[in-house]
């Protein structure tokens, strides 16, 4: 019997232990924290968005680097086949907006439950806060390149293995043991690891008055960040300000394309708070908003326009005096108004660090990666699976797809070098 070590019990490993488990494949996993799937347990604020129930083609649109890459890792096991999976296993889910898939609990201990539950049927030993520190490798007489040997642990000893699938993660949220142990494998073996950046994070802006907007959401808005007059990002949905500018769903897409952009210099954010609107209906809004309350002052006609922890800082930036009547204001008064709900402006001068990434741009070198087994190039019966590689991509449930496919990918790779499969 092959025994295959599989180094990390987060998505993409949890995934990859599964798929190669079976009779003539025994497997390992180790896990160098205390429990599984550390950072299933708070992706989706706790919920476990585990994948996007859409078409193949539109999980490769939401990738945004080496999008080709994935493409027989997606149709290998695609959206419809992770939730097959996970149902099978006995969890039920449900779909939200933007085709968004939870577990129906809203637990992400249920998603993490469940595998591990479908590992001890398959007969995986699990070992717990066993750290690897070395891959081993050997080249036999005949060899065109080396193979995988075992692997020697952070106390010394050795584990002998016939595979090897390095699922480590990357370095977002390096408190749940992200710490980059899986490029640094992946240099010692000869691979190339890219420039690695955190990637899907909050953005941190200039003007010190955002802290009083501090845990305020919108929904339904418009952002664009432009560079001068090269707009960089446009997209509706939800946002929400922190006490360091603003972060949520639309901000978080908006960061996979500023990186390079803000190691130069600041970018313009503006937020339309009513997309719904033309200026002139917004104009035609406003004047009605006005007309009822001719007599009041500005102050207190904005909380039909207006969310209450808005006002104060719409009614600064509009400079207009808070306590005039409303009949008194001027048409050019009340066109700063609406230019300031149309473009309600910010100042991005930079991107939260590794602590807030949900995801990790960057790493192992996919083109040194077989695509269809996950398999090294530049060693026999190595594989790679998850964050670990150069793979990200938006958020919405597509990054989890890419672990389940790509450790998918790399356990049915490993196992039918061994003969028969079923998952």
């Amino acid at each position: 019997m092959k025994k295959l070590i599989v180094i990390g019990g987060g998505a993409a490993g949890m995934m990859a232990a599964a798929a190669a488990a079976g009779e003539n494949c025994k497997v390992l996993l180790l896990e160098k924290n205390e429990k599984l799937g550390k950072k299933l347990y708070i992706t989706g604020k706790g919920r476990c968005n585990l994948t996007n129930q859409c078409e193949v083609e539109e999980l490769l649109q939401a990738v945004c680097s080496n999008r080709k890459f994935l493409y027989s890792a997606f149709y290998g096991f695609t959206a419809e086949d992770t939730m097959a999976f996970f149902e099978k296993g006995g969890l039920r889910l449900k779909t939200e907006r933007g085709n968004r898939v939870f577990p129906a609990s809203d637990h992400a201990s249920d998603v993490i439950r469940t595998l591990a539950e479908i590992l001890k049927k398959k007969k995986v030993e699990i070992r717990l806060g066993a750290e690897a520190a070395e891959i081993l490798t050997e080249r036999q007489p005949g060899d065109e390149k080396p193979r995988l040997a075992g692997v020697r642990l952070s106390d010394g000893r050795v584990e002998k293995a016939d595979g090897l699938i390095v699922a480590t993660g990357g370095l977002s949220y390096p408190s749940t043991g992200s710490t980059g142990d899986g490029y640094r494998f992946a240099q010692e073996a000869g691979h190339k690891v890219t420039p690695r950046f955190p990637s899907l994070v909050p953005l941190e802006v200039q003007e010190e008055w955002v802290k009083e907007l501090q845990g305020l959401s919108l929904k339904n808005v418009e952002v664009s960040v432009a560079d001068g007059r090269k707009e960089l990002y446009r997209g509706f949905g939800e946002m929400m300000f922190t006490h360091f500018g603003v972060t949520g769903p639309l901000i978080l897409t908006a960061s996979t394309l500023l990186q390079k952009r803000l190691s130069a210099h600041p970018l313009n954010l503006l937020i339309d708070l009513k997309p719904a609107l033309s200026r002139e209906q917004l104009d035609q809004r406003i004047l009605r908003e006005f007309d009822q309350s001719r007599n009041r002052q500005f102050k207190n006609v904005l909380g039909g326009l207006f969310p209450s922890k808005l006002i104060p800082i719409m009614i600064r930036q509009s400079e207009i005096h808070p306590e005039k009547p409303v009949h008194e204001i001027t048409r050019e008064e009340r066109q700063r108004l609406i230019c300031l709900t149309k473009g309600f402006p910010l100042t991005v001068t930079g991107l939260r660090g590794y602590n807030e990434a949900v995801v990790t741009r960057g790493g192992v070198d996919v083109r040194e990666i077989d695509p269809s087994t996950m398999e090294s190039r530049k060693v026999r019966n190595l594989y790679f699976a998850g964050e670990v590689l150069d793979l990200d991509a938006l958020t919405g449930g597509f990054n989890l797809q890419i672990a389940w496919s790509t450790g998918y990918a790399a356990g049915k790779g490993y196992r039918e070098k061994g003969g028969d499969y079923e998952l």
